[in-house]
């Protein structure tokens, strides 16, 4: 005689939970759920019939250091729906170079939170529904970068993406011991030491495609080593090879040694010459601009001058780090080639007299 065995709980549950299902709208090819946030009381259920789109109207966004950006992003359902949803809104940030993505902002409702670097530097637009555009001010040159803007509305999750680029200047840099000084780690230091940050080599190809033109190869973001050539010559890869951007490829960042090409964009405030009875030397300049209610300029600073807002002085000064330079953008008899560029005198002894090019971050 055979004894029927009871069946196991799970069994029993499982087939209770699937006899509901009916009663709850369930259907063979579709899931779904309920969301507590966004019901309306009548225990309203939404099926992933109704879809989710995020999008934005401008994919790039170009801006200046010190102004503000505003990045698309918006969002819709298909079919509309008759009543407004709260979404999570989360804008996030991936730096153009390596790398985790990092949190910008985080909007549910009402209620906002940024984050890090970027806080109460951002918020929402919100001009109207659906808009979860983001609305940077103060921009600084480490916020370029690609940023991703995510709506998520219960088991819905959609994202779109903006680039942001900051317009600005190129230059190469060297250090006061000499050409070919700098690790990776080097590189990055000086040129945030001049107001700067290291260029990445879309910013390097377009410097060149503006004429940059430099020898000596340097570390850019990603850690490749390049230089720009406009005028093909023996010492630059030679006279047959075609004018362009040559690469080292990567290299290692802790043993291999090279210069630095920085990008500064543009400044609050103004870089001036300053007007003295009789020369200085280098601790006199940084005294006298001092006095002056400033301080001795950077050399990324004076390049940012040069470059937006026509500083044109055929004066060689002292800057910061003790090298002596000077900005043309009308090219003229006795003030170097006849193109606009910041010519380098490099780096005087300390004791010698020179003028002095100092920086104001009001407005003067």
């Amino acid at each position: 005689m055979m004894v029927a065995h009871p069946r196991p709980l799970l069994v029993i549950l499982l087939q209770l939970l699937l006899s509901c299902l009916p009663a709850l709208g369930y259907s063979s090819n579709r899931f779904f759920y309920q969301d507590i946030l966004n019901g309306n009381g009548n225990g309203e259920i939404h099926f992933n019939g109704v879809k989710l789109h995020v999008d934005s109207s401008q994919p790039f966004v170009f801006a200046l250091r010190g102004s503000n950006a505003t990045l698309s992003c918006r969002y819709w359902y298909e079919p509309e729906l008759s009543s407004p949803r709260r979404v999570r809104v989360k804008w996030s940030w991936l730096p153009i170079v390596g790398g985790h993505e990092t949190d910008v902002l985080v909007a549910i409702g009402p209620r906002i939170h940024s984050f890090g670097d970027f806080r109460d530097r951002v918020h929402l637009r919100q001009d109207s529904p659906g808009d979860a555009s983001l609305v940077m001010t103060e921009l600084q040159l480490n916020d370029t970068g690609r940023y991703r803007c995510e709506v998520i509305d219960g088991l819905e999750d959609k994202s779109a993406t903006v680039n942001l680029e900051l317009r600005g200047v190129v230059f190469p840099y060297q250090p006061p011991h000499g050409r070919y000084n700098l690790t990776y780690h080097d590189a990055q230091q000086v040129c945030q030491e001049q107001d700067s940050t290291l260029a990445t080599f879309e910013q390097l190809f377009q410097a060149w495609e503006e004429g940059l033109d430099w020898c000596n190869a340097g570390w850019l973001a990603d850690g490749t080593v390049q230089y720009p050539i406009t005028k093909s010559r023996s010492p630059c890869g030679g006279l047959g090879l075609a004018p362009g951007v040559r690469s080292y490829g990567r290299r290692h960042r802790h043993l291999h040694r090279y210069d630095a090409f920085c990008f500064s964009s543009s400044l609050r405030g103004k870089v001036y010459y300053l007007q003295l009875p009789q020369k200085v030397n280098l601790t006199e300049a940084q005294q006298v601009c001092f006095n002056n209610g400033a301080q001795i300029a950077k050399v990324g600073q004076l390049y940012a001058a040069w470059k937006f807002m026509g500083l044109d002085r055929c004066d060689a000064g002292w800057l910061a780090d003790g090298s002596l330079r000077y900005p043309i953008n009308n090219p003229r008899r006795n003030c170097g080639p006849m193109e606009p560029g910041v010519r380098s005198f490099g780096f005087a002894p300390p004791h010698h007299k020179h003028g002095v090019y100092c920086y104001s971050a009001g407005t003067r």
